[in-house]
């Protein structure tokens, strides 16, 4: 998609993804783009986002719940605590999905992450929030980057801390994702959510 924001049905422009499916639009209304703060809320979004690699978000966004069931909440602590028979109860589960290398990642992170002072990850993701008046609004879907300066030092960051499975892209799409980014287009009825500003 390349074209600009697009009415619903309520009449209202949004970014033209946030219309493909009814999962969608509550998302984009509701979740893409605000701020996301907090240890293991974070930690829920780097998982799922590395859990996206090589598929449709819609694919993560409907098992949701079950990676939650699954994980414990993305509990930094509780999954960090987690054994060999975790593992292979996460292997078998068919709410979530069932990638070995994905789930490694996620146990290992977890814990290089319960190893360090609470409100850590939050500083360190969210102080590589660009200044958002370095950004025009996007004014097309085209107009969004894929990479940026930011998340490639995002990720080399966070790969140096020891986390795995993080790379520029994962990076940017977590940013666009908890708000450390406004990619929401100029038209758009959630545009200025990210930056905690009023949306038109």
């Amino acid at each position: 998609m390349t074209g600009g924001a697009v009415a619903g049905p309520d009449g209202r422009l949004r970014c033209p993804w946030g219309l493909s499916t009814e999962d969608y639009v509550r998302y984009h209304d509701e979740e893409w783009g605000r701020p996301v703060h907090g240890d293991d809320a974070l930690f829920e979004r780097l998982c799922l986002e590395a859990f996206q690699s090589g598929l449709s978000w819609i694919t993560i966004l409907r098992r949701r719940e079950g990676f939650r069931r699954a994980f414990d909440d993305f509990a930094i602590a509780a999954v960090a605590q987690y054994t060999d028979a975790d593992r292979e109860r996460l292997l078998a589960d068919e709410g979530i999905i069932r990638n070995r290398a994905k789930i490694e990642a996620t146990l290992a992170n977890a814990r290089v992450l319960a190893g360090r002072p609470p409100g850590e990850l939050d500083a360190l993701i969210w102080s590589y929030a660009p200044d958002p008046a370095s950004r025009p609004a996007p004014r097309t879907v085209a107009d969004i980057p894929a990479v940026t300066d930011e998340s490639t030092a995002l990720a080399k960051a966070l790969k140096k801390q020891g986390l795995r499975f993080i790379g520029p892209t994962t990076a940017y799409a977590l940013m666009q994702a908890c708000g450390l980014v406004d990619d929401h287009l100029a038209d758009c009825m959630a545009r200025g959510s990210a930056s905690g500003g009023r949306a038109p």
